[in-house]
């Protein structure tokens, strides 16, 4: 036993010697801070080619297998040395503790125990050189490093690499978050220079009825193209049964959109019962106008395009050629040129999507979650703010073959903006699906201002955080940045809502009520600051909502097992409100009294059914 403590205190005292006379305790020694960053990046290498972990096999340098194992215990070096290094070093250890505190090394240990004062140092140098760059401290324990040279220095690398990342984010934005009591330069304002005269484009001293303002959309020529088209598609379906289809005139067609829009006013649950003859329901009218079998024999065979045409078209299905909605195109394309060429909109005109319900299986289906309708048609509408007339819209059909490259909202404004008589100086606006500082630029130069919620997301928003708005942020806060002809505007709200402009001055005084509690936990009344940019942005964004609510009253939508349809249904919808607007607009020309939708939808039903073909028979089903 003697003998292994002699050999035991000849391989300390070479230990000693080993750490006193290497370079390494002479760097850590040294007091020049140029000498000990230069080892810390020495060391960092080292550690790199290590992976960082050591492995059970691994001995330091100038430490044999059965040298006194004390220099890694935990006596000296605390466990906040260990938690501060980096958690991908706490395998490492583990197995240095497994290694070198094993009950095998239990009586060397206790051998080392007589050296008294000259183990720390050593024990010092030992740790240094085994743990890698540190943070200033743990993410996990927040506890302080106890190696204070390389707190020092890699925090004040750290610190210039923050201050420089700041400078470089200050310099891209060029600008900072800045305060209502800093005025802003108000823009210049649009001169309007419509191309047309606002409003209605009719004879303004004339008296329209409902069914002359309906036929400005579902003309002649639209009613033979759908007479045309169905009869074909009839005698097509006919073919090698019993029954031979009966010619639809032209008659008979406006006798079915009767009855349609007489569906949207009283609406059952299954067409037949508009049939029925029962106390529960006896309506007369249906049957007075066009027997049951004739209406569901034009509804199943009802056609908006060539039936040869489609077939052509279906020959083309998986080529670029293939039209998607080709069924559809004909009165597609009667309605749209329709819509903007009876109404010039005013000033003010907003951009929006509209779901038109659906469960017919077919990809021009689309789901949107922050819709009331879930599945459906998705159509773009570029509508007037003021009164919900719709101007110009498409069916989304899927993503174009050549797109611009600048996304699918920037050409979706684009294309419902390219309709001619518009002229310069309107004013746009749009919600964060379609609002970037690309389209508002583009759109500025072609003469059209715009203002709409924008996404802090999204490419050319200020990143900036300089005197950026807290989390907790008093009601009306307003914070606001300028480039160039693009406003960004932050103000908060019950939330942080966040606009883009190019019409707005940051603030211009206005005040909004908004209802606080207060610390007592009473509610009260205050007025608080809003930017007139969310002021107008309430007040002329509804035009598509607008023009929803006025279809959604009296809505002829019925369950239909073919796509076609539903857009048929839905096109005649349109026609019926715009009429309707055209009508009021007119009235408001001619200090004329107006009247209320379903009475215009009652009057236009009357005129169509006076027009319409007379029925063989006025009953065709029994009452059961």
């Amino acid at each position: 036993m003697d003998r292994v403590e002699g050999r035991t205190d000849k391989v300390h005292t070479r230990q000693r010697n080993s750490f006193i006379t290497s370079p390494t305790s002479d760097m850590f020694l040294s007091e020049s801070g140029d000498e000990l960053e230069e080892l810390h990046s020495d060391l960092d290498t080292e550690s790199e080619y290590s992976n960082c972990s050591l492995d059970e096999d691994y001995v330091p340098k100038g430490l044999a297998r059965g040298s006194d194992q004390e220099d890694f215990t935990d006596e000296d070096s605390s466990d906040e040395e260990w938690e501060s290094t980096p958690r991908k070093r706490s395998c490492s250890r583990k197995r240095c503790r497994s290694a070198f505190a094993s009950p095998v090394s239990s009586p060397l240990k206790s051998q080392s125990d007589k050296r008294g004062p000259h183990r720390g140092p050593h024990r010092k140098k030992i740790h240094y050189a085994l743990t890698p760059k540190q943070d200033s401290s743990s993410p996990r324990s927040g506890k302080t490093s106890s190696t204070p040279r390389r707190k020092n220095a890699s925090g004040k690398r750290q610190a210039e690499r923050l201050v420089v990342s700041e400078e470089d984010d200050e310099a891209d934005d060029g600008d900072r978050w800045r305060n209502i009591e800093e005025e802003d330069v108000a823009p210049p304002q649009p001169r309007f220079r419509p191309d047309r005269d606002v409003g209605p484009q009719l004879n303004r001293t004339a008296n329209y009825t409902p069914l002359e303002l309906f036929q400005l959309f579902f003309s002649t020529t639209v009613i033979d193209t759908l007479v045309k088209h169905t009869n074909a598609y009839g005698k097509l379906k006919c073919q090698g049964q019993k029954e031979s289809w009966v010619t639809v005139t032209a008659a008979d067609m406006y006798s079915f959109i009767c009855l349609v829009l007489y569906m949207g006013i009283v609406p059952l649950k299954t067409l037949k019962e508009f049939w029925r003859g029962s106390k529960l329901f006896s309506l007369p009218f249906p049957a007075s106008v066009m027997p049951c079998r004739r209406f569901l024999a034009i509804s199943r065979s009802l056609h908006m395009n060539d039936p040869a045409v489609e077939m052509e078209n279906d020959q083309k299905k998986g080529t670029s050629g293939y039209d998607r909605l080709c069924k559809i195109k004909p009165l597609y394309e009667q309605i749209l040129e329709a819509c903007y060429t009876f109404f010039h909109p005013h000033q003010h005109i907003s951009i929006d999507e509209r779901m038109v319900a659906s469960k017919a299986r077919t990809g021009l289906k689309q789901y949107s979650k922050n819709k009331p309708t879930k599945w459906g048609f998705k159509l773009f509408v570029l509508a007037d703010s003021v009164c919900g007339y719709t101007l110009n819209f498409f069916v989304y059909g899927g993503r174009k073959d050549k797109p611009s490259g600048k996304g699918l909202s920037y050409d979706a404004v684009m294309r419902l903006l390219n309709i001619p008589f518009l002229g310069k100086g309107y004013k746009l606006y749009v919600d964060n699906y379609y609002t970037s500082p690309t389209l508002f630029l583009d759109l500025f130069q072609r003469k059209i201002w715009a203002c709409g919620t924008v996404r802090s997301t999204v490419a050319g928003y200020p990143k900036t955080k300089n005197n950026s708005m807290p989390k907790k942020t008093p009601r009306g806060t307003i914070q606001w940045i300028r480039k160039g002809q693009l406003l960004f505007v932050k103000w908060m709200d019950t939330r942080e809502v966040t606009m883009c402009s190019t019409i707005h001055k940051a603030y211009s005084n206005e005040m909004a009520t908004r209802k606080m509690k207060t610390a007592e936990g009473q509610w009260t009344v205050k007025h608080v600051p809003i930017p007139n940019c969310i002021k107008d942005y309430n007040r002329y964004m509804g035009g598509v909502d607008l023009s929803d609510a006025l279809i959604g009253y009296y809505n002829v939508l019925h369950k239909t097992q073919k796509w076609y349809k539903t857009l048929f249904y839905h096109f005649v919808d349109i026609a019926t409100v715009n009429a309707f607007i055209l009508h009021k607009e007119m009235c408001k020309l001619q200090n004329r009294p107006t009247v209320t939708q379903k009475i215009f939808r009652e009057q236009l039903i009357l005129s169509l059914a006076e027009i319409g073909s007379t029925p063989r028979s006025t009953t065709c089903l029994s009452s059961h």
